[in-house]
């Protein structure tokens, strides 16, 4: 039986979504904020959605556009974050830990997609 190693950044993607969900319905209920909390629900949960995606990528070149498109989803969410953050519907330490998290994610689709692209030249 061979045992698969964790797919790291289908987890924290997984992970991420999961926490905006629930940051959705946190801003929506406590907060009354709904516009915002909309456009970072789609683009927070796009992420996973697409890490997903590239599992059953057609070729690297597809498996690269995937991620790509994975990571400008992430730099779309760090924007609603941080606009979140600074109109004050989060605290310092919900936007730092949600923050720490993008970073992280963004980090490692940037490492998978550089590797990826070094490998084609292979």
């Amino acid at each position: 039986m061979q045992i698969m190693a964790e797919n790291i950044i289908k987890t924290k993607s997984f992970s991420f979504a999961l926490r905006i969900v629930k940051l959705q319905q946190f801003l929506i209920f406590e907060k009354k904020e709904f516009v915002l909390s909309k456009q970072l629900l789609r683009s927070g949960t796009s992420i996973g959605a697409m890490v997903r995606e590239s599992e059953h990528a057609e070729s690297k070149l597809d498996f690269i556009h995937k991620l790509a498109i994975a990571q400008k989803e992430a730099n779309e969410s760090d924007y609603w974050l941080e606009l979140l953050f600074q109109s004050q519907y989060l605290s310092e330490d919900q936007y730092q830990s949600l923050n720490m998290d993008i970073i992280e994610i963004n980090k490692l689709l940037a490492s998978i997609i550089i590797s990826t692209k070094n490998n084609l030249k292979k």
